[in-house]
């Protein structure tokens, strides 16, 4: 993603609706109302990117942020503890309950395990609370990695958020029904059109690449932008020359960084992992051979 003349984030390659979808709701919230939408899609589509181009966009709101991480799955409110944590000055603005529910959840205080539903009411709370000084926008990404208790708490906030300037944007892996965010609005990011896809390619490659090959790689992405960079990535040298190109799989992606390099158009900070056929391995090397 690149930034306009302008100063404001440039729409993604071939995200064009997606990011339209973003500038309404960044407005709405603007005009005072409230707005949740769900990302989903495979690992690599873009989540993190367009996430990211709602947090641009929004340089009149606050912005805060969260995402899950799959090793603090067991840690009950880590997630909601990076979201609330720079909100917490405003913790005693909250009815007493509340304020107490959020205190012991974010270890600011002794008890045992906190009512959910007051930890819920407290966030939900907290959240109106800043919202009152500018529009927030809250941006969850990776919400299949929540802990339970916080991705429980933040499904509670995004249904009862109502008559406040803010705005919730979840992005998930989860393309059912069966999750926590079940039943909001949602957006999901298919794959990338033919053409897009070879305009990310290109952006992507020093020099022309043959058109036998790049049809082989569009296809084999399947439209994933970072599949489609991915096949840069694990050239091996030998006497000064690369030699070998691996392809990056479209169906197994980790990293939220890479995803959202991919989508903005940059290659990805990781090492391929899938090599593709030998057959398209030895093309690449003839064509991206200097």
């Amino acid at each position: 993603m690149s930034r306009s003349w302008g100063g404001a984030p440039a729409r993604l390659r071939g995200r064009s609706r997606q990011c339209g979808t973003v500038d309404r709701l960044l407005a709405d919230v603007r005009a005072g109302r409230s707005r949740v939408v769900v990302v989903r899609g495979e690992p690599g589509i873009g989540k993190t990117a367009l996430l990211g181009y709602a947090g641009q966009s929004a340089a009149d709101s606050r912005v805060a942020r969260a995402g899950g991480v799959e090793s603090e799955m067991e840690l009950p409110f880590a997630a909601l503890h990076q979201l609330c944590g720079p909100m917490l000055d405003r913790l005693d603005r909250l009815p007493g309950p509340q304020r107490d529910a959020l205190a012991v959840a974010f270890g600011l205080d002794s008890g045992g395990g906190p009512d959910r539903f007051l930890v819920g009411l407290g966030v939900l709370s907290l959240l109106s609370e800043v919202a009152m000084d500018k529009p927030l926008l809250c941006l969850i990404d990776d919400t299949q990695w929540l802990d339970q208790a916080s991705a429980q708490a933040l499904a509670f906030v995004a249904r009862r958020v109502d008559a406040e300037p803010a705005a919730v944007i979840f992005g998930t892996r989860d393309l059912g029904a069966e999750d926590d965010l079940a039943g909001l609005p949602d957006l999901v990011l298919g794959p990338l059109s033919g053409a897009d896809s070879r305009e990310l390619l290109a952006s992507a490659i020093p020099g022309r690449l043959d058109e036998r090959v790049r049809d082989r790689i569009v296809a084999e992405s399947g439209g994933n932008p970072l599949a489609l960079l991915g096949f840069r990535r694990g050239w091996r040298g030998t006497a000064g020359g690369p030699d070998r190109a691996e392809f990056l799989a479209a169906d197994r992606f980790a990293s939220k960084d890479d995803s959202a390099a991919a989508a903005a158009g940059s290659p990805p900070n990781r090492p391929a992992t899938h090599p593709c056929s030998g057959e398209l391995q030895g093309a690449l090397a003839s064509a991206l051979a200097p």
